[in-house]
């Protein structure tokens, strides 16, 4: 891999790049599903490449191949420079970088089991026993489980003389039972919607998680929503769990805050911002029991946002986004921590694989935990819904106006969890809701969610983000807005 790199970078730097980064990538991927005790996928793929990006002429120029050969490689970085050489054609400024220095570093992320060391038999044994354990329980008309493998192996080269290695291993599993009855349709999932849990770690993941037996719960509560009754409409106070909270943070706090969106530098597939450098510093954002950081180191946890250096080779670092509700930080890359004329950027540049340009990425942003016991807050409630799992999310292009539907709702009456609702759901403006939060669960209770589909970018990439929550409790929020009574 170094070899190509050194190559690619020596030919970069001598067709006139004033900076130059080299990424070798090799990704391994493993898939695997199932439905109704039927094998449905099973994907092993690997993607070997390099991906070169230069600065020439004061504009940025990229290319990308996944033939190693020397010709090849001399090829395509003169292209990335003659591409650079064609921006600069149309440009409105030289790009600027924030300053680096040199890194030489080996990277390896924790993972006890490798997931690739699985027989793929065994992997399918569990889940289609999981799918079993689903249809067990009467009413239950779908059962799908499955797991999900990468590996991935990267070598970074700058001009700069940074020479960074760095392997690391994620891992998602999980199952839902959906039940179709008359004209309505339920569902439950386990661990999280939308595939499971996801985090950098291996196959111990798939052990924690302890699949087989939550799935009894999951399929009677499946078949259970029918008969529940519809989630009222009006305002009311709703306590989020964990995993819903997680993707609330991603779509009102997490997209906002990426620094190109806000200068405009990229509306691709998830629009824009609200967050103008303007309100750096002055907008309460939240109430002053919220704090929000976005953080890419290990001692996080294994967030799919978790990493030694991001692809500019920036080490990964804490950022503090909301401080006692007030808005402080945005996520940045070398190019846009300059325009703001910041010292240094944080370390959000990230891509999808070795034929993709670096975008401004989420790490792990998460709300940190507060001081309440679950059984606490419920108690301290008086007239309120409990939301789990999300279900549907929608948001408008700047990040401020939402709709979310969940799973399951728990009307909460007198302090006590009393009957199911179906079809929960709430909306609000991004700062209200923050700004309604006046209780947040302790570190007991506080999960690092994985978020494996977060799509951005022309052409769109896909990349797997982190975040981390307690339940906590938002007060007088508009509910019921989003389903019928089906």
């Amino acid at each position: 891999m170094k070899d190509v790199a050194q190559q690619a970078l020596d030919t970069a730097t001598a067709r006139g790049a004033t900076y130059a980064d080299v990424r070798v990538v090799d990704i391994r991927q493993r898939y695997l599903s199932t439905k109704n005790m039927q094998t449905g996928q099973v994907r092993d793929s690997e993607s070997l490449g390099i991906g070169v990006r230069v600065i020439a002429r004061g504009a940025w120029g990229f290319a990308a191949t996944d033939d190693l050969s020397r010709n090849s490689v001399d090829r395509v970085a003169a292209r990335a420079v003659e591409i650079a050489h064609a921006s600069a054609l149309c440009k409105t400024k030289d790009v600027l970088l924030a300053p680096e220095s040199k890194i030489v570093d080996t990277w390896y992320a924790p993972c006890r089991i490798d997931p690739f060391s699985i027989p793929v038999s065994s992997c399918l044994d569990l889940l289609l026993k999981v799918d079993a354990e689903l249809l067990k329980v009467k009413g239950v008309t779908l059962a799908e489980a499955a797991m999900d493998f990468r590996q991935i192996d990267q070598l970074f080269l700058s001009s700069l003389g940074s020479e960074i290695h760095q392997v690391k291993t994620q891992t998602g599993a999980g199952f839902a039972a959906t039940s179709f009855s008359g004209n309505g349709i339920q569902r439950r999932s386990y661990p999280n919607s939308f595939g499971g849990q996801y985090q950098t770690k291996g196959y111990e993941l798939v052990e924690e998680l302890d699949l087989l037996a939550h799935a009894p719960r999951v399929g009677e509560e499946a078949v259970a929503l029918h008969q529940a009754d519809q989630c009222p409409q009006g305002v009311k106070d709703i306590i989020l769990d964990s995993s819903q909270l997680g993707l609330q943070i991603h779509e009102s706090i997490g997209h906002p805050i990426e620094l190109d969106r806000v200068l405009g530098d990229e509306a691709n597939y998830a629009g824009t911002s609200f967050l103008t450098p303007d309100k750096l510093g002055k907008l309460q954002y939240a109430s002053e029991i919220v704090n929000v950081v976005a953080d890419a180191t290990p001692a996080h946890g294994p967030g799919l946002g978790t990493f030694g250096y991001d692809d500019e080779g920036v080490p990964a670092q804490v950022t503090p986004i909301i401080q006692n509700g007030l808005f402080v930080g945005y996520l940045t890359s070398r190019e846009s921590a300059a325009a703001l004329s910041l010292p240094r950027s944080n370390g959000a540049m990230r891509a999808e694989g070795w034929n993709r340009i670096p975008l401004i990425r989420m790490t792990n942003v998460s709300l940190l935990p507060g001081t309440w016991k679950l059984e606490d807050l419920i108690a301290d409630t008086d007239d309120g819904i409990y939301m789990e799992t999300n279900r549907s999310w929608s948001i408008d292009d700047r990040r401020y106006n939402f709709q979310f539907g969940t799973e399951i709702g728990w009307e909460i009456r007198g302090g006590k969890k009393t009957r199911m609702l179906k079809n929960a759901s709430y909306g609000g403006i991004t700062t209200e809701f923050w700004n309604s939060c006046d209780a947040i669960c302790n570190a007991d209770y506080w999960i690092l969610w994985g978020t494996p589909n977060c799509g951005k970018g022309q052409p769109m990439q896909t990349m797997g983000t982190g975040h981390g929550a307690a339940p906590a409790r938002f007060r007088r929020v508009q509910v019921g807005v989003a389903y019928g009574s089906g």
